[in-house]
Formats: C-alpha cells, structure tokens, sequence
C-alpha cells in the first residue's frame, strides 16, 4: 500500500486517546519443548493466511533452532460473542489446552479480571505500537496482552454513482457531516430512485452497538460508556441527544431498509451492487473494494462525527504449561516485521513502524486464496496478501485489484471482518470500543 493511505491510517488511530501503564511480571516458567496452541477466530485472509503463514515462519525458526517448539492455529467457529463464551468456557473449565489467545479488545479487560490470562512484561508493548492502542493490552496497571490488529470505523462512497445522478462531487478527505450526507444521498435518490443513501450495520447484534455508540458519542462531546464503576450514568439530557442522534442516523428517507436485518456481509454486499451511495464499514473493505472498484468509482473518507476504535490483542493463557515460550511467539507475531505483513494483508497494523519505515518489510510467504465473498466477522483483513508495497506517492484512492469481487454475499451465522487498513483520509474523532468496565474486585459473570 502507498504512503498516502499509511500515513492516513496512522493518523486515524493516532487521534484516540489513552493513558499510560506500569511494569508487571513476566510470564511463568516452561514446562519444556512441546506445541503451542492458538486460539483464534478465523482468518479472513483466507485459505492459508496471513496467521498461519507468520505461524509457519515462527515454526521453521524454531525447527532450524532445534528448539523443540511448535505453534499451531485452531480458529473458533462463530461470531464474535460466541467466539467469546467459547474462550471463557474452555478457559475456565480447563477444557481446552490454549497457550495463546486472540481477544477482541473489549474482552481483555474481562479475561484478565477473571484471572484467565498472565501479565505480561511491560516491554511488550514498546514505543513503536500506537499509543491509542497500547492502552487497550493494559488493565489496572499492567500488560495483559500484546496489540495484534486495531481497525476503526470509515465511511466508503461511490463517485461513480454521484456522476451518473449528476450530482456535484465533494473531496470529503476533511470530513463530511450527517446534514450534508443526508443532502447529498437525498440529491442522488431523487436522480436515481434505486439508490438509497446509506448502509450499515444495525441488525441485532454488536454491529447495532456500534452504530449506537458512535451516534451517542457524536452528540456528546464529553461521552463515556461507563463511568470507573461499571456504570453509564449519562443524564436524561444526554441520553435524549443521544437517541435523536441514532434515529436521524437511521432515517427512512435516506437508510437502505436491509441496513435494520444487515451485518457487515450483507452492507458490504448492497454497496458493491450499487444500492447505496454510502457505507459505514471497517477498514478491511478498501482492499476487497478496490477488486471491483477504482479511483474514479469508490471513495474512502472520515465517519461523521466519532468513529469506534476496535482490533484485536494476544494473550497468554494462565493455564499455558509454556508462557514463556508463548509469550515469546506473542513477540514475534506482533513485531514489525510481522506487524507490516499484517498491513500488506488488509488488517490495520498496531506499529507506527509499519506505516513509516522504509526498511520494514514483510517476506514472509506467499499470497492466500481469498474467499469468494466478503468473509464473515471477525478481525479486519484483505481477501488477499500482497507481497510489501513500495512507499511512492499514490492518488486519491488506491489501485484497485485485478480480481472481481462477488456481489451480494450469503448471509452468514458469523459476522464480518472489522479491522484494517487504507483510509485517504484523517479522522474527525476516535473512541474506544468499550471503556473499561472491570474494576479491582469485581469479578465478571
């Protein structure tokens, strides 16, 4: 990917806010040579992807080593919640002997209250990972895990679609808001009557969540989910604003009807087949996008108002018989090297280093086959690993794939990817996913 859409990227997550954290224990010792075992969901990268390749290169260093060490990936079934209850019932019930598990960043601060995963040492979070998501490895002080992929929310517009409807097209890299994308989808709906004005996620699950909790943000400027107790005590006010905000967001006049029954798949899906003229989706969708689309036809830009800050973060598992062999592979999966084939694929890295570092390449393996279809939820990727771009200047949006993506896609019992990069633009306002919910002494459900 070119400098353009790193630097953009890198400024989206950039703009969210953290806290710093203390120094922690390390790891216990290993039980000796032997499989390391991690838990995931799957790999939207497809076929062979960009996990089990960096998997793979972690295994022959180890064998030209002679360690004795072996890693391998078992990828969870489902959508993200039951991804979740999957990990914390084999964890709690000892039912499963994961070494290492991938935890979306709202459940690290639950898996750690509950004493399922280890801290880690504080140098695994270093410098180079980007400060906003630093915070989400650490909870009361310490590192629990080690950023993996972030992803943050963008809106997708079709060019295309404007010219056709004959309607003026706006350099929205500044950033747009809901009145004037409500103006404009109502000019391209009045051209083309079979073109609503946008999609997005609002069937009943985490994406509606996400929906809701980027509007309730957008109307307050001082929002927080919870307080430090757990407890989301906005005022009648606020929670008024809040609720005006969703439903102007959703408004029949300019709202696809299948956005209210639709996940990421299915938004995705009526993007690409043109029945809309805006989407609000994750990163992952420039690449598969841009096998359809190019320059002249598709659009990235900022969300109106605040965007979610989401991704996903390894951790080392309490009953790991090898946490320090475990928290070594958690090392090399979420270095630089690692972190810029993680980018080359589609995900969002977490290292500044990915984005800005001329000598930072990938080279590890070959491209997977990609899916057919937009793939179901989970952590942001590409169809399709590209070996590492050259950092040269590149125009408003980036070179589309040669490759054709599949229009609408089947409805899936797991959700769709959410995090990656290629934004072309900077992002108005970040927030976390969740605030920390978890306190000292109180122990999750």
């Amino acid at each position: 990917m070119a400098r353009r859409g790193y630097a953009a990227l890198l400024t989206l997550l950039l703009l969210a806010g953290c806290t710093g954290g203390h120094p922690s224990a390390g790891p216990a010792a290993d039980e000796g040579p032997g499989e390391i075992v991690v838990a995931s969901g799957r790999d939207v990268t497809g076929k062979s992807g960009i996990r089990e390749q960096l998997i793979a290169a972690w295994n022959d260093q180890q064998r030209k080593a002679g360690s004795g060490y072996r890693a391998r990936l078992v990828e969870l079934p489902g959508n993200a919640d039951e991804q979740r209850s999957q990990l914390l019932g084999a964890l709690q019930s000892g039912s499963a002997d994961y070494d290492v598990v991938n935890l979306d960043v709202t459940w690290v601060p639950e898996f750690a209250a509950a004493h399922l995963v280890r801290p880690l040492p504080d140098g695994t979070v270093d410098a180079d990972v980007i400060k906003s998501v630093a915070e989400t490895a650490r909870w009361d002080g310490k590192v629990y895990a080690a950023p993996f992929n972030s992803d943050v929310g963008l809106l997708y517009y079709r060019t295309d679609l404007m010219k056709k409807a004959q309607v003026s097209q706006p350099d929205l890299n500044q950033g747009i808001s809901w009145a004037r994308l409500q103006e404009l989808s109502r000019a391209v709906r009045q051209a083309l009557p079979d073109v609503a004005g946008w999609t997005t996620q609002l069937g009943a699950y985490e994406g509606r969540t996400v929906n809701a909790i980027e509007a309730f943000a957008s109307a307050d400027p001082d929002f927080e989910l919870t307080d430090d107790d757990g407890h989301y005590d906005a005022s009648v006010g606020k929670l008024t604003a809040g609720i005006a905000e969703l439903r102007s967001r959703t408004d029949p006049s300019y709202t696809l009807p299948a956005a209210f029954q639709s996940d990421e798949a299915d938004s995705l899906g009526d993007f690409a087949d043109g029945r809309t003229e805006f989407l609000r989706q994750w990163p992952y969708a420039y690449r598969t996008l841009h096998q359809s689309f190019d320059a002249n036809q598709l659009r990235v830009a900022p969300l109106p108002g605040r965007a979610v800050l989401g991704g996903q973060n390894l951790a080392v598992t309490e009953s790991s018989g090898r946490a320090a062999k475990a928290a070594e592979l958690i090392t090399y999966l979420t270095g630089k090297r690692s972190e810029r084939c993680l980018l080359d694929a589609g995900f969002a890295a977490t290292r500044t280093s990915a984005y800005q570092d001329n000598n930072v390449t990938c080279g590890v393996g070959t491209a997977p086959t990609p899916s057919a279809s937009p793939p179901a939820r989970e952590p942001t990727a590409c169809p399709a690993t590209r070996p590492a771009a050259p950092r040269t200047p590149a125009p408003p949006c980036f070179p589309h794939c040669a490759r054709r993506f599949s229009a609408r896609a089947p409805r899936s019992t797991a959700r769709s990817p959410r995090r990656s990069p290629r934004s072309s633009a900077p992002c108005s306002g970040t927030i976390r996913r969740v605030t920390r919910p978890w306190r000292r002494g109180w122990t999750p459900r």
